[in-house]
């Protein structure tokens, strides 16, 4: 009867295992296998130069030593910080005060089914259409530039893609419209899931909504604060479309808006898949360091 018993469990187990096949291909396919080959690429010295392709030739870690002296990796990485910083700071701050107004059962307001789905459409939008719209929007002929000039605050038209922190400015405030929305819902979820009892403990004790806030509210939403920032500087360190479209892949002017994975789609642009591959290896062991420590803070405050 026992062995019955068993031999039944073992056959559903088949089933799952079957059932797992479909993703497990892909998985090897278009994952695992792009990235053994892309560490194995990052040791190669292999590139066109011309119509001459040169290598591929084992040259170890001087791929990685090149990233690391020519002075190009910081550069991007500043431009990559100050642009995320940029978009990330008021995206927290909006998110965090349309999330405390929304939980509030006290403010009452209303139609707020229709003003959560209104801050959430701009997570649906392709980045590489509002790019093209923002491009034409603040063109040297465009709209923005009319309006400015009609109402008497320009005299001429003001290049805002010839300007380092215009341009920096634009991406930084598309990042933000694409993403408070989806941050406003995150955080949203996490004060509802507050206890009500802590809340009129506080107003019992004669506490304002300031210290309410202040004091109960962040406090319990830490790990999500910390969910939120972390993933939010990975994607950050992804930033791609956004700039590409809107400087037409130049990172102009002089480079102050040149991504570090715009600088990584130059190397594979060029064939140079040795450098490419370095480049990604780094992204990716960064990623994996920010994935690891939201893991362990969430774990230890569980």
């Amino acid at each position: 009867m026992g062995k019955a018993k068993r031999g039944k469990v073992v056959s559903y187990n088949k089933w799952g295992y079957i059932f797992l096949i479909p993703f497990v291909t892909v998985y090897l396919v278009f994952q695992l296998i792009p990235l053994v080959s892309t560490v194995y690429n990052s040791f190669f010295e292999n590139y066109r130069a011309g119509l001459t392709q040169v290598g591929p030739n084992f040259i170890g870690l001087k791929n990685y030593a090149t990233l690391f002296t020519n002075g190009d990796l910081l550069i991007y990485t500043k431009n990559t910080v100050i642009m995320w910083i940029m978009g990330f700071v008021p995206q927290i701050l909006m998110s965090l005060l349309l999330g405390a107004w929304f939980s509030d059962p006290s403010m009452r307001l209303k139609f707020q089914r229709f003003f959560k789905t209104v801050i959430y459409l701009p997570n649906l939008i392709m980045a590489s259409a509002f790019a093209m719209l923002f491009f034409a929007l603040f063109a040297d002929s465009g709209p923005i530039n009319s309006i400015l000039i009609g109402a008497g605050i320009l005299s001429a038209p003001f290049r805002f893609m010839s300007n380092i922190w215009s341009v920096r400015g634009l991406v930084a405030f598309m990042n933000f419209i694409m993403w408070f929305g989806n941050t406003t819902i995150l955080l949203m979820a996490g004060m509802m899931g507050i206890d009500p009892n802590l809340y009129e403990a506080a107003q019992v004790d004669g506490a304002t909504a300031n210290q309410i806030f202040f004091r109960i509210t962040l406090p319990l939403l830490r790990p999500i604060l910390l969910y939120v920032m972390i993933t939010s500087m990975i994607g950050g360190l992804q930033m791609f479309d956004v700039p590409q479209v809107l400087t037409n892949g130049t990172g102009d002017p002089v480079r102050s808006s040149m991504t570090l994975i715009m600088y990584l789609n130059k190397h594979l642009y060029s064939k140079n898949f040795g450098l490419g591959g370095a480049l990604s290896v780094l992204l990716f062991i960064v990623t994996g360091i920010f994935s690891l420590i939201v893991f362990r803070i969430n774990t230890r405050s569980e």
